[in-house]
């Protein structure tokens, strides 16, 4: 398991879920990782057990995108995973009417300042390197409309558009660094837990979230990770400006069969 063999790889937002599974994921392929997340504490400890290396990053401060830069100079892959969907402290309002303009820019500030910087920092980083990856998790909801989540679904398209400006700057500057997105539906990470629960009727909130999925399915982190080290590797060398969706079919239509 070798095909990220002496690449250095930086994963934002890596203390649990998608980000956490990445980070393993590159591990097991030979990449040396360095683990990169707000939360300190659960932070440092997913780093050790891992065997990877941990620094603090708020992806929405510009100081510490500079901390990251002036610690590691050099980089091969960027994983741009960190990202907040508004609704952590719970549930308020982010439809197109009723949400604050404070809650919209914190949403964008954690999603789409904090991929800018990270892919600034990434090609200033992978110039002196044979070749470079960045890879931006953006989500379904950046490719359709999201009513009640308004700053999320339009910080994951910006991400999606702005993977492609990367990706064709960078072709532009005769630059070997590569650029794109991937773009996740309902993938089970910690945080559906709290929707789910853990009593008897568990699987039938499960089968109700997935139900409009056509494979009738979540995601795992696993299947996420797996295409990130796609793109991370040498294998993925003619692959840029990109746009790969893992959603179970959701964005292909219906799985309906038409009527007579």
């Amino acid at each position: 398991m070798t095909r990220l063999k002496g690449k250095t790889c930086l994963v934002t937002g890596a203390a649990r879920g998608i980000g956490e599974t990445i980070a393993r994921a590159f591990i097991a392929e030979g990449a040396q990782v360095y683990v990169t997340d707000i939360d300190v504490k659960n932070g440092a400890q997913t780093a050790q057990g891992m065997g990877a290396n941990f620094l603090k990053l708020d992806v929405a401060r510009e100081a510490d995108w500079g901390h990251i830069a002036k610690t590691l100079p050099e980089l091969n892959v960027l994983v741009n995973n960190a990202g907040i969907t508004g609704f952590e402290a719970g549930m308020t309002n982010h439809d197109p009417e009723n949400a604050s303009l404070a809650d919209w820019r914190a949403v964008h500030a954690v999603n789409l300042d904090g991929t800018f910087m990270g892919c600034r920092y990434g090609i200033a980083a992978m110039r002196g390197q044979p070749s470079g990856s960045i890879i931006n998790i953006s989500s379904r909801s950046g490719m359709v409309g999201i009513p009640a989540a308004a700053a999320y679904a339009a910080s994951k398209a910006a991400i999606r558009n702005h993977s492609k400006t990367v990706a064709l700057y960078c072709a532009q500057q005769g630059l070997n660094i590569r650029c794109n997105s991937i773009h996740p539906a309902a993938i089970l990470t910690p945080m559906w837990e709290s929707m789910l629960g853990d009593g008897p009727n568990r699987e039938a909130r499960m089968k109700a979230l997935v139900a409009d999925t056509p494979m009738q399915r979540f995601g795992t982190p696993e299947e996420v990770a797996a295409l990130a080290v796609l793109l991370a590797s040498d294998e993925a060398a003619y692959i840029t400006g990109a746009e790969l969706t893992i959603d179970g079919g959701i964005l292909a239509g219906s799985a309906a069969t038409p009527g007579g």
